[in-house]
């Protein structure tokens, strides 16, 4: 039975009238809400978009919603309390173009507060940055190498077609670093965060440079070692494991790809501060980084998501915006960006589709079902967000003045 309203309906969850009225306000798309009892509520916009569906488990969720907030519902999956045939499909329902529906639960003030404060014990420190990366890079390297593809790559591709491998596709996206950032064969560049060393190999083995590693994963450190041996680059290539605000040498440009949502709001300052001292004078620095959209910042900066909480605790993105005003607070010049937001999109979908084909060998390291489906949902979302342009992802060069 498919109903489209609530009126005259008996044992219906708590709070879910409430839930399901705001849900009505959606403009693009439809979403179902289907309940054990064969029931199906159906709230659908004037516009195209996305259709889903969500399956109610447990009568408790719509009261968790309304104290919890959107995080309460995030939660709410991880513990089986809904589910649905589709989650990409949902995801993309929530954030295509449905503001009221996206910002109509902010949970209790309470609640807001305990993760906000939750979430700024976690800001980074120097010791405290090593433990929130550790929380996140060290699950393995075989882990990610399951569902990588061959260079090892966990940032965004760059697809200029559609139609280029996932590989293909991150190997443009380290090209054009190297494009941006300006530099020429024989130059020494550093990188800040360097993953599991696919842009040093690159930089090195396919353009020449010299390029000096920085990270603070001892699983990433081991990996990018080994395969820079591996590789027969030694000569070129160095890794540190150190602290980005511990270096001090003085480098032709900077690379960093999508270090900087890692790094805090609080430490901004420092990022860029180092950036700034460690770039020769004239040199420019390229940044891979994530960005929020301008309108929704100060709303998301109060807050604490689902990304926050459980993937990458202690990171906040900046809007394009703010990211030249920190910039350009440290004596850089904002020079250019290239945007690429659809592209990240892209790259998420396929690493939700080579996730869950791998997972059995997931399994097998002793990961158990909530694992998967807090990553199917961070995947998902995330997707979501840059199909929909609530979030971009940018390459932005920056120079040191003369």
């Amino acid at each position: 039975m498919i109903l489209t309203s609530t009126d005259g309906q008996k044992n219906l969850p708590r709070y879910f009238a409430t839930a399901f009225g705001v849900a009505q306000k959606g403009q693009n798309g439809r979403i179902d809400f289907a309940f054990d009892d064969g029931r199906i509520f159906r709230a659908e916009g004037p516009g195209a978009g996305p259709v889903c569906e969500v399956r109610i488990h447990d009568k408790g969720i719509f009261e968790r919603l309304l104290r919890e907030g959107q995080l309460g519902f995030c939660d709410a999956y991880l513990d089986g309390q809904w589910s649905t045939p589709d989650l990409q499909a949902f995801m993309d329902y929530i954030h295509a173009d449905n503001e009221e529906v996206f910002d109509s639960f902010p949970g209790q003030k309470l609640v807001q507060i305990y993760e906000k404060f939750r979430f700024w014990m976690q800001r980074n420190s120097k010791g405290q940055a090593r433990k929130n990366i550790s929380y996140h890079y060290d699950l393995g390297n075989d882990f990610y190498g399951l569902w990588l593809d061959k260079t090892m790559t966990y940032s965004s591709a760059i697809f200029e077609t559609g139609r280029e491998t996932l590989e293909e596709a991150q190997t443009a996206k380290y090209a054009s670093m190297v494009d941006q950032m300006g530099v020429k064969p024989g130059d020494h560049v550093l990188e800040i965060g360097c993953g599991w060393g696919g842009f040093a190999e690159y930089a090195a083995k396919e353009r020449g440079l010299k390029v000096t590693c920085l990270t603070i994963s001892n699983e990433q450190f081991k990996y990018a070692e080994d395969r820079i041996a591996a590789a027969g680059l030694q000569d070129m290539v160095t890794f540190k494991l150190q602290d980005y605000r511990d270096e001090t040498g003085v480098y032709d440009g900077i690379a960093s790809i999508e270090m900087f949502e890692a790094v805090g709001e609080k430490y901004w300052p420092s990022y860029f501060s180092t950036v700034f001292g460690r770039l020769k004078t004239g040199g420019q620095a390229t940044l891979q980084i994530i960005t929020v959209r301008d309108d929704r910042f100060e709303d998301y900066r109060k807050s604490v998501d689902f990304i926050q909480k459980y993937i990458f605790p202690g990171g906040m993105l900046p809007s394009p915006a703010v990211l030249r005003r920190e910039a350009q607070k440290a004596g850089l010049d904002c020079v250019k960006s290239i945007e690429f937001g659809e592209s990240y999109s892209k790259t998420l979908r396929l690493w939700h589709a080579r996730f869950n084909d791998k997972w059995d060998q997931v399994e097998a390291m002793g990961f158990d079902e909530r694992f998967r489906r807090m990553w199917n949902f961070y995947l998902t979302s995330c997707a979501a967000t840059f199909h929909y342009a609530n979030c971009d992802v940018t390459q932005i060069t920056l120079s040191k003045p003369e």
